[in-house]
């Protein structure tokens, strides 16, 4: 799936490394690592205290674009919790 330029912005507006962040009312501990000088992105999220999961791929293609590759999840659950999720500021 082709990213939207308002999933991609979302996603790259989110902190590098591990962080909490919360949506819809519930906490995650979110992982966003970076591979291949900036081409390449990871994010991994797990809910607190909770089942929630989350975990994609996103690959910055010269020719395609940007390609969202969610892991054994549908694209849109990943795309709503990506651009709902707010990164807290205490921990």
């Amino acid at each position: 799936m082709i990213a939207s330029e308002t999933f991609l912005n979302a996603f790259l507006a989110l902190p590098e490394g591990t962080f909490i962040g919360h949506t819809n009312g519930r906490r995650y501990v979110v992982s966003r690592t970076v591979f291949g000088a900036g081409k390449s992105h990871k994010l991994v999220a797990h809910e607190l205290g909770g089942p929630g999961y989350i975990s994609m791929n996103l690959y910055l293609t010269q020719h395609s674009g940007a390609l969202l590759r969610p892991c054994e999840m549908p694209a849109e659950k990943v795309v709503l919790f990506v651009t709902n999720l707010i990164p807290d500021t205490d921990i």
